[in-house]
This record gives C-alpha cells, sequence and structure tokens, in this order.
C-alpha cells in the first residue's frame, strides 16, 4: 500500500468515526426528549421519611431534574376543561395531524393514523406478563392521543415491547412504569433504551384537565419537547404529584380503573440502577421484574 492510499484510509476511518459520533449524539439527544422529568427549578431534597420537592435555583441542563414525594394521601384535584378537537392536536379542526419524527430516534414504522379520530373508543387493555391492566380512556379529552394508540394496537405495535423504565422517588423524584419504547431491553443498562418510538410525533391535548396522581396514564415526552408524543407512555403510580400538575407537560388519556395492584407488585420488585438515568445520559433505571407487553388492544 503507498503513502497516498494509506493516508486515504485513515482519512476515510476518521470520517468514519466522525459520523459514529454524530449519530450517538442524535440518539442521545432523542433519548434526552423520551424521558419524563419535572421542570427545571425543582430540586431533590432527601429528608427523613422520603423526598420533597424544593425550590432552588440551580444552574441549567441536568442539574434541574427534580421531584414528588409519593405521599399516601391524594393531591387536590386540577379543574377539568375540555379542549376542542384541532387547536391542540394541529391540522383542521376535528382531525388530527402527525408528522414525521425527525430528530434521529430509532422507530419501528407502522405508517401513520388516519386524520379524523374514532371518539367511541372507552378502554385500553395492556396484558402483560405480569397480569392486565386496564385503563378507562378519556377519548373526548385526548382524541388524537387515543387515535395513535389505536392505530398502533391494530398493527400489534406493541406486542413482544418491554416496559423499560421504573422511576420512583428515591432516584429520580417522579414514580412511574414507562412504557412503550419498541426496542428496548428493559435491563437496566441498555444505554439506547428510552430512544425507540413510532417514527411520528402529534401535539399535546389535555393539558391542565387531569391531575397526574395515582393510575393516571399519560404520554412520554422531555418536558422542554412540548408537542413530541410518539408511542413513549407512563402510568403513574403516586398521590402526590404537586410539581407535575403545577406545570402540566404531559398528555393524560386515561385513568387505571384495573390492575393497579400489578403496578404495585412491579414497584414492589424493585429496580435496576443505571447512573446514566439520574444524569439523562440514556438508558434507565428499569424495574428488576421484567414487564413485557403481550398485547394492547382498545374496545369501544
Amino acid at each position: 500500500m503507498s503513502g497516498d492510499d494509506r493516508q486515504s484510509e485513515l482519512a476515510q476511518q476518521h470520517k468514519q468515526r466522525q459520523a459514529q459520533r454524530a449519530a450517538e449524539e442524535r440518539r442521545a439527544s432523542a433519548r434526552a426528549k423520551r424521558n419524563v422529568t419535572v421542570g427545571a427549578g425543582i430540586g431533590v431534597v432527601v429528608v427523613a421519611g422520603g423526598v420533597i420537592a424544593a425550590m432552588t435555583l440551580l444552574g441549567g441542563g441536568d442539574a434541574g431534574k427534580a421531584a414528588t414525594t409519593a405521599a399516601k394521601s391524594p393531591s387536590p384535584s386540577t379543574p377539568v376543561t375540555t379542549p376542542s378537537i384541532g387547536p391542540t392536536a394541529g391540522g383542521k379542526p376535528g382531525t388530527c395531524e402527525y408528522r414525521k419524527d425527525d430528530s434521529g430516534s430509532p422507530a419501528k414504522d407502522v405508517g401513520r393514523p388516519p386524520s379524523k379520530p374514532n371518539l367511541k373508543w372507552k378502554t385500553m387493555t395492556i396484558e402483560t406478563n405480569q397480569g392486565d391492566i386496564v385503563i378507562d380512556l378519556v377519548t373526548d379529552k385526548a382524541p388524537c392521543t387515543v387515535n395513535s394508540f389505536a392505530h398502533l394496537a391494530k398493527k400489534n405495535f406493541f406486542d413482544g415491547t418491554r416496559c423499560h423504565r421504573l422511576a420512583a422517588p428515591a432516584t429520580t423524584g417522579l414514580a412511574l412504569l414507562q412504557c412503550g419504547d419498541p426496542f428496548a431491553k428493559g435491563d437496566g443498562k441498555s444505554k439506547t433504551d428510552g430512544a425507540g418510538g413510532s417514527g411520528y410525533l402529534f401535539n399535546d391535548e389535555n393539558l391542565g384537565g387531569m391531575s397526574y396522581d395515582r393510575g393516571t396514564v399519560f404520554m412520554a415526552q422531555g418536558a422542554e419537547d412540548a408537542n413530541s408524543n410518539g408511542s413513549q407512555f407512563a402510568i403513574s403510580y403516586a398521590n402526590d404529584t404537586t410539581a407535575l400538575d403545577a406545570q402540566p407537560a404531559y398528555t393524560p388519556f386515561g385513568k387505571v380503573s384495573k390492575g393497579m395492584d400489578v403496578i404495585d407488585k412491579i414497584v414492589r420488585g424493585g429496580w435496576i440502577t443505571n447512573e446514566g438515568d439520574a444524569r439523562d445520559e440514556g438508558g434507565s433505571h428499569a424495574p428488576k421484574l421484567p414487564v413485557i407487553v403481550k398485547d394492547l388492544r382498545l374496545a369501544r
């Protein structure tokens, strides 16, 4: 090999390494956008008996991830409002708009939902290896969100997927089980867990229309990435969600009517600590009890 050829080969290898680093940075950015957090400016303070939310001025970025206590008493109810279909969901009145996800997130593409939502869906059942979870849907308040789940369920998008994140007050200040990444390994080690999606995004709905208290099911996105809903969602298992309720950023679309005992069992099983999760560098604190979605279906 001549000197020129060797120089060309080295240049090509350098270019490939740069491309790989750029791709990893895009994936890391996508992961950060998928994690449910509480707005910057709220810090975690550990005290005897638990974790409380403390309003502190923190220097930007990751430092401002926050906390709420998993208290036993319910938080004050939030006034319910019913947004009209259209302005909050995008597109013409009475229709939904689903746009291409250009964030670089890995996607399981099964096409996009129809723009006209079906308003008759009443329940969603998540059949898991740990037990069934039944959700009463608020289709009138989040029609485009429910429409998306109906489409993905019809395409068997969630079948075989793993719930990849079990957030607890002791680690992240939140109390939720997060699912919906079609590629998640759910092992608490994978740096790409939480990055995957459906290949399309849609706008927020019903913000402020429901509290995020125990049993609430809501879409997962980064707190600063409004209108970036995809396939990931979370189920709250705490009652004190004052900080989340104060700055609604995640579309609530239903309430668990059966199966909170399944969630509680998963929580009691504990989690696999992944230090990268707290710093928002990818991966997640995964539940020790594997949570595998066997089927997800909607009913009228």
